[in-house]
């Protein structure tokens, strides 16, 4: 029989800093994307705490009385956890854990530990344990205080090496190990990749949580695992997709974030390959989120970072049925409208009016508007086609002149 399983969710608290680069508004945002990442990670936020500050504390990243406020909070609920919403310097942590005498993550940390849950491919884990053995080298100090002298007395004297050196050197051998295996994983999906021919190959970009899974889904009629979850997608999944009688590659890819810790954008820029060696970038945009344009920039930049900025882009606002403008009192004379206000018609006459044809507006979990979705990618992946095979073109008509009733 079966034993009942219940999902203690461990309480945590989040804190952050509102500075002159990061407004109030800017700071909430970000402790709402931390709250996400941490109901994905298995924990439950029971209360935030902010401070304003000219720049973070050097020793404990907030003010001593902020801090006294938190460890009296921590004390006071049984708080096992407290997560800050910026990178930690080993310092910090250290200082930070001897105050509150609890758990102490980072954003960085939170996210690593997410990746970790999800990764299900030999490939994936050896990434994200790379990704973890850098972001701990430096922060094995605060762990091992306790063995980091060695001891004096009879037969202890002289030179050796200390605990603390034992420890950094088995992490330096580990991550050289790790790199060489994903130096030969790397070699075996290259060979993976030329064996697909000289097919069009398309990857679906964007943040994460925008519905790139779903929307695979929805296309490719295969079963890729998609939930409402920050970073549900780990592992690149390639399938072969064919729109009327036009066949491509299509591949999922690993959602971005802001604020990505540089461990895993080195980890995981082999698996970015399929970004780096795609045709046709469709970027997925979840328009339904008030800060899209913030997401639209990170993708860009990170593109940038991985060498994949000079492809073409195809903009794909997903998520059209969830779009909400906020209501506009225009009785109220003090009232400003601002972007929030719009509607979707007054958003397709601002910069996306610029971008033409390559900008859809779709619901891939209501299927709406994926006829014009097929007609676009099904026009643009034709001539990436005839391009590379000039003598095929008689073979893929216009998408207007197809016979649409053989639609599968």
């Amino acid at each position: 029989m079966l034993e009942k399983k219940d999902i203690n969710l461990e309480r945590a608290v989040l804190i952050g800093v509102v500075t002159k680069e990061q407004d109030e508004e800017k700071s909430k945002e970000y402790l709402d994307e931390l709250e996400f990442l941490t109901f994905t990670a298995g924990g439950e936020v029971i209360k935030r705490f902010t401070q304003k500050m000219e720049r973070p504390n050097p020793k404990t990243f907030i003010g001593t009385g902020k801090m006294a406020d938190v460890q009296q909070f921590i004390e006071d609920n049984d708080i096992g956890t407290a997560i800050f919403d910026d990178e930690l310097s080993s310092a910090q942590e250290r200082n930070i854990s001897k105050i509150l005498n609890c758990k102490v993550l980072d954003r960085t940390n939170l996210i690593l530990d997410i990746f970790a849950q999800r990764a299900q491919t030999s490939y994936a884990r050896t990434q994200v344990e790379l990704a973890q053995c850098e972001y701990l080298l430096p922060r094995l100090r605060g762990m091992w205080t306790h063995l980091e002298r060695q001891k004096g007395g009879i037969g202890m004297r002289g030179p050796g090496e200390t605990e603390i050196e034992t420890d950094r050197r088995i992490v330096r051998e580990r991550i050289a190990l790790l790199k060489e295996k994903i130096k030969t994983i790397d070699k075996q999906m290259s060979v993976q990749r030329g064996n697909r021919g000289a097919m069009v190959r398309v990857a679906l970009v964007g943040y994460t949580n925008v519905g790139k899974s779903t929307l695979m889904n929805v296309i490719s009629k295969s079963e890729v695992f998609a939930e409402n979850k920050l970073f549900a997608t780990l592992d690149t999944t390639v399938r072969k997709v064919v729109v009327h009688n036009l066949p491509f590659l299509l591949s999922d890819t690993v959602g971005f974030i802001r604020k990505l810790p540089t461990q895993l954008v080195d980890s995981f820029k082999s698996t970015l390959d399929e970004v780096r060696e795609a045709d046709l970038l469709l970027h997925i945009v979840d328009i339904s989120h008030p800060n899209f344009e913030d997401h639209i920039a990170s993708v860009e930049k990170i593109l940038g970072e991985i060498e994949g900025g000079d492809k073409p882009v195809i903009m794909v606002f997903n998520k059209i049925d969830a779009y909400e403008a906020e209501p506009f009192d225009e009785t109220d004379l003090q009232e400003v409208r601002t972007k929030a206000n719009y509607s979707l018609e007054e958003w397709k006459r601002t910069w996306m009016n610029k971008l033409g044809e390559n900008a859809l507006f779709i619901s891939a979990l209501n299927k709406e508007n994926l006829e014009d979705f097929r007609k676009r990618v099904y026009d643009e992946v034709r001539e990436i086609h005839i391009t590379r095979f000039p003598y095929n073109h008689f073979l893929y008509p216009d998408y207007d002149d197809l016979d649409l009733s053989e639609e599968e």
